[in-house]
């Protein structure tokens, strides 16, 4: 496998991990890591919808953790 196989898979791991997370700050957190490196595997692979995507998504995720309260 090259590095960008290895990007991918990982990126897809740490994303379906995030799934399993209970704490939903925690689970945010491991999914902004997910996108990040799917980031990185749209840019090493020249796929920009797959840039776009993951941008919005680690976007969204960091607005949820800055200004919206977890409820209990």
């Amino acid at each position: 496998m090259i590095l960008t196989d290895w990007v991918g898979y990982g990126a897809s791991a740490v994303l379906l991990l995030s799934f399993v997370m209970q704490q939903m700050r925690l689970l945010r957190i491991f999914n902004i890591v997910g996108c990040l490196l799917f980031i990185l595997y749209g840019f090493l692979i020249d796929q920009y919808p797959i840039i776009v995507t993951n941008t919005a998504i680690v976007g969204i995720n960091i607005w949820f953790l800055v200004f919206k309260k977890e409820k209990k």
